[in-house]
């Protein structure tokens, strides 16, 4: 194996390995070094997101609702399966091949792209006579020293642990542990209501697990717009999600069979006994044993390495980019970076508009939403119009029986642009995609008003609120 790369990335996950491909696709030698380990001792690559994240999370969710439709919605349709059964065995082992088929695709695409695949982990040293150097040590434990022009530091990130609740990997566990268990737990408390805990407190509900949500915020996802995460509330609510806001966690105790979590809230302290803890209170940058001292790049007080806008550190030729740097921690807004930060490498023009950077979070109803909310436009005090329109008006949506939910449209009052769009409702995470185009184009709320978009169908729904903005909407009131 060569010492000396154009090259080298560290880290393999969904803002690494698309950095390493379109390096070697841009003609440079390229090093991928990643040591993620699985919990059977296998080494993969494609990072806590094709791992244990976003691929895992989103097959479970579709085998539970699955499951839920036939039980709850099937007969509506006229099809009558009678006792419907779940065996979480084979729901795990699909799951399982799924994530093996990605990680693998991952292995497979390194080697149609000409990039050295390095198994282990990756430590950034002193640069030596313009050179960076890279401490690789090999799954075995054998060190070399690599050397580069540039290196990427695309480490990703990994669970915030309480300080009062320590994973034990079986009663208490991360987000990780939550997509691994054997059995469903009867009473299952889920501490985080934001995308994760939403998320996997879905899937076991749904499998027949009595949750318990404990959020220390005082208001359901502050990141949404305040519309949709009031509609969220109310159906998570109503699928038996037991969501308790202002609720801080304090202890933990365990039993023989259970555990105990203690949290004060408005009205004082409180407690409940539950079969399992899942801790999802976010996530932190991984910068453990990533950098030497001495190497010049700086982190900041919240543990991210600092980058400018075009994911350079403070070092000539280092740069950072995914769940380590500044910005929300989605695999999509890594793989741009990391696409990004390739071409700027090659000497080419690139950049990564953060200001169109969809959100979504797969539950049911889905929600997604890109660009600034309702009360972040109010704040501005730019002038401006709305737009709804509510999925039950919708035949598409009707004939799926998923009427829940709407599509709002804010736009600047001035000059007609998309300012952002809000979703709640069926396949909003493909929907938004539409937004996100329009808004990367500046396009204004007319130019949605007319795109002809293909009847029936869910993307109406987007078409309608554009016309509601300026009340002329065809199929719903307007107000």
């Amino acid at each position: 194996m060569s010492e000396q790369f154009d090259v080298i990335v560290i880290g393999a996950g969904p803002a690494g390995y698309p950095a390493a491909i379109r390096a070697a696709q841009n003609k440079l030698s390229v090093a991928c070094i990643d040591g993620w380990k699985n919990h059977d001792g296998s080494y993969a690559f494609g990072g806590t997101c094709l791992n244990a994240g976003c691929i895992p999370s989103k097959a479970l969710l579709e085998s539970s609702e699955l499951y839920h439709r036939a039980q709850h919605e099937f007969a509506t349709h006229g099809i009558k399966v009678g006792e419907v059964k779940f065996d979480v065995a084979m729901m795990q082992a699909r799951k399982n091949k799924i994530v093996k088929a990605s990680t693998q695709g991952i292995t497979g695409l390194f080697k149609s792209a000409g990039v050295t695949a390095l198994v282990g982990t990756g430590k950034l040293l002193k640069s030596n006579a313009g050179m960076h150097q890279v401490e690789f040590t090999d799954k075995d434990g054998k060190q070399q020293i690599l050397s580069a022009r540039h290196v990427v530091l695309a480490s990703g990130s990994v669970p915030t642990e309480l300080k009062t609740l320590s994973f034990d990997g079986k009663d208490i566990v991360d987000s990780w542990g939550a997509l691994e268990f054997d059995a469903v737990p009867k009473r299952l408390g889920v501490i985080g209501a934001g995308v994760i805990g939403l998320e996997l407190g879905s899937v076991w509900k749904r499998l027949g697990a009595e949750v318990t949500v404990l959020e220390a915020l005082d208001s359901f996802l502050p990141m949404t717009d305040q519309a949709v995460a009031a509609e969220a509330f109310k159906q998570f609510k109503k699928q038996g999600l037991d969501i308790k806001l202002g609720a801080k966690v304090s202890s933990a105790s365990k039993g023989k069979t259970d555990v105990t979590l203690k949290y004060t809230d408005a009205t004082g302290e409180q407690s409940i006994v539950v079969d399992k803890v899942v801790v999802a209170i976010g996530r932190r940058p991984n910068t453990h044993n990533l950098l030497a001292e001495g190497t010049g790049v700086d982190i900041d007080e919240r543990g991210f390495v600092k980058v400018d806008a075009e994911c350079r550190t403070a070092v000539t030729n280092v740069w950072a980019i995914g769940d380590v740097v500044r910005g929300p921690m989605l695999a999509h807004k890594g793989k741009e970076e990391g696409i990004v930060v390739a071409d700027l490498i090659a000497g080419k023009h690139a950049e990564v508009n953060y200001k169109v950077i969809p959100s979504v979070i797969y539950t049911a109803p889905e929600i997604a939403w890109v660009g600034q909310t309702e009360q972040q436009v109010k704040a501005s005090g730019r002038a401006y119009k709305i737009g709804t329109f509510p999925f039950m008006a919708s035949g598409r949506a009707r004939a799926m029986e998923a009427g829940t939910g709407f599509c709002k449209m804010i736009s600047a009052t001035n000059d007609d642009e998309i300012l952002g769009v809000h979703i709640i409702g069926p396949m909003a995470g493909e929907l938004i995609a539409e937004a996100v185009l329009a808004m990367e184009y500046s396009a204004s709320t007319e130019d949605l008003q007319r795109t002809i978009h293909a009847h029936p169908t869910l993307s109406e729904a987007l078409h309608e609120a554009a016309l509601a903005a300026d009340k002329i909407a065809i199929d719903f009131p307007n107000k």
